[in-house]
Order: structure tokens, then sequence, then C-alpha cells
């Protein structure tokens, strides 16, 4: 992919995001873009290759937002970002005078999805890489259950460290009358909730209010999903004092 991009757009600058995607794991990949895409300036171009799809009846599309683009498979993997952005123009990547020739069925990132975003990079207007599209595919985000003493939610990704990162966010965690929290799994309290990881032991577990700015479970100086033998999908619990 960078090969092609830098043979199409020789002034481009490519930054790796992430490559700790678990394979296939389309809501991982759509959780660390989410996470990370507003870090970027102004008129980046995000390609997001997930795709177990590829090769199918799935689409290919491009979306443009009022401060960026993304390029990737039509699988949801672009949709918790674009949720937080406003919209001008969807397009289905089918120009394939834009694509790299032959298209392989197993390798879109490389032969649909990186000649689009050079192309985009180079100033090729997004409506030439194919027709309009009203929508695209949304990966539903879980809800959260908010009683007065508790908050209910799920674990949506784990990162490198093995930090598991929930769906609560902070929002959800402050309540204006209370302060002390704990965080609660199958009805047994896990750990309390602090500032910041070694705030508890070596080896202890923790609720921190994380970077992508949604409660994290760690382990001071450990790998908590393994430790906890928690995934993605566990419930959990913030009970408030």
């Amino acid at each position: 992919m960078k090969g092609v991009i830098a043979s199409i757009a020789r002034r481009a600058t490519v930054v790796d995001l992430t490559h700790q995607i678990p394979p296939g794991d389309v809501r991982a990949g759509a959780f660390a873009l989410a996470a990370s895409y507003r870090f970027f300036p102004k008129g980046t171009i995000h390609i997001a290759v997930v795709d177990p799809g590829v090769g199918s009846e799935r689409k290919a599309i491009a979306v443009q937002t009022v401060d960026y683009f993304f390029v990737g498979p039509d699988n949801g993997v672009l949709s918790w970002a674009l949720q937080r952005e406003k919209i001008k123009s969807i397009r289905a990547l089918e120009n394939q005078s834009r694509f790299l020739k032959p298209v392989s069925r197993t390798f879109h990132g490389r032969d649909i999805f990186a000649p689009a975003a050079a192309h985009l990079s180079g100033g090729l207007i997004i409506e030439k890489l194919g027709p309009a599209r009203k929508d695209f595919v949304r990966l539903e985000w879980p809800q959260t259950r908010q009683t007065r003493r508790a908050v209910q939610g799920e674990i949506v990704y784990v990162d490198h460290f093995g930090n598991l990162i929930t769906n609560l966010d902070s929002a959800a965690l402050i309540p204006n009358d209370r302060t002390a929290a704990h965080v609660f799994v199958r009805g047994k309290r896990l750990c309390p909730i602090a500032a910041f990881y070694q705030a508890v032991e070596s080896g202890k577990p923790v609720g921190v209010l994380g970077s992508a700015g949604f409660l994290e479970i760690a382990v001071n100086g450990g790998n908590a999903s393994k430790k906890l033998k928690l995934s993605v999908g566990s419930q959990v619990e913030v009970r408030f004092q």
C-alpha cells in the first residue's frame, strides 16, 4: 500500500496508525480509528482496511467530511469516526481508471483503497472516484444503562497493553453528587476507579479514564485482558458511593 501511494503521490506523508488490530475485527478497527483520527491535521486522508469481506459484494467507499477524508470498505469500520463528523460527500469507489491493475480479489487495500487515497492527496476531487451514495454501513455502538447509583456498559476494545477499554465515558463516570466509584464484574467488586495506573499496587487492577475518553480497566504493570480473563463484549458495572 505504501509503495502504491508513493508511486502516485510522491509528496504524501504516510503515518501508520496501528497494525495491531486482530484479523477481521471490524469493531476494533472502528474504535481505533474513531479514537485517533481527530489528532491528525485537517485535510488528512484516513485509510482503514479491516476487510474480511474483500472480494465479495461489499462496497468500497470514500467519504469527505468538513475536515477529513476517509477511505475503506463499507463494512462499518469507518462508521464510528464518521458519526462524529459533518459529511459532505459519500462516493462508491467504482472508477476503475483509478485502480491498480489487475485488481486482486484479496488485497483491495493495495489495489483500490491506496490508489484512491493517493489520488485524493494529489488533488483529485472525490466526485471523480465514483457515484454518490446516500449512506454507509453503521456499526451499532453498545448502549449504557444508567441508574442513580450505578452505570452498566461493556468492553469494546483491548489495546496493545491488554487494557480493557469500555464504552463508559467521562459523562457517565462523574455524577455530580458522588466521587468514589468501583468497577464490578459479574456482581463482584473488581477494582477502584482512580486517576492513574500506579494508584494501586503493582499487579492490581484499577479503572482509569483513558486517553480515548473512556473508562479502561488496567492492571498496574500487567496485562488486564490476560490476568482478568475479560474480553470484548464482557459486561462491566460502575457503582458509585
